[in-house]
């Protein structure tokens, strides 16, 4: 299941004044329906712990650098991620946490739905259970 996770490298136009990347529908694996962003976060916190039913997201490294740390019960996989123009999309049922975000860090996430809370799940030992 960690073999299927994408990087996703983003348009970008290059410009001697600077480089422009986006997104839109048509270049997501998904119908983009929430952004979000994650600043000032220090260096010794952690974020995410959780995973998600249905909902797919994407996290980019706008500035700065951080370690998304996948799981699936039974095997990890860590990111580091440092490049705004490479989003890591992260499927339904995988458990994810961010760290060791670097000073000025600012993470980025795409998803694929709105908020609901029912999609969470936020404890470790429920999700293990759902990968049995």
């Amino acid at each position: 299941m960690l073999n299927d996770i994408q990087l996703i490298k983003l348009p970008v136009i290059k410009d001697v004044r600077g480089n422009l990347a986006f997104l839109q529908n048509d270049v997501l694996p998904f119908e983009l329906k929430r952004v979000y962003y994650l600043f000032d976060v220090p260096s010794s916190a952690f974020r995410g712990g959780h995973s998600h039913i249905e909902q797919q997201e994407i996290l980019i490294a706008l500035s700065g650098s951080f370690e998304v740390v996948l799981d699936v019960g039974f095997e990890k996989k860590s990111f580091l991620l440092n490049k705004p123009n490479l989003g890591l999309l992260i499927s339904p049922g995988i458990w994810r946490e961010l760290q060791n975000f670097s000073s000025g860090a600012v993470c980025l996430v795409v998803a694929s739905d709105v908020f609901v809370e029912e999609d969470y799940i936020r404890d470790y030992n429920t999700f293990l259970a759902t990968t049995k």
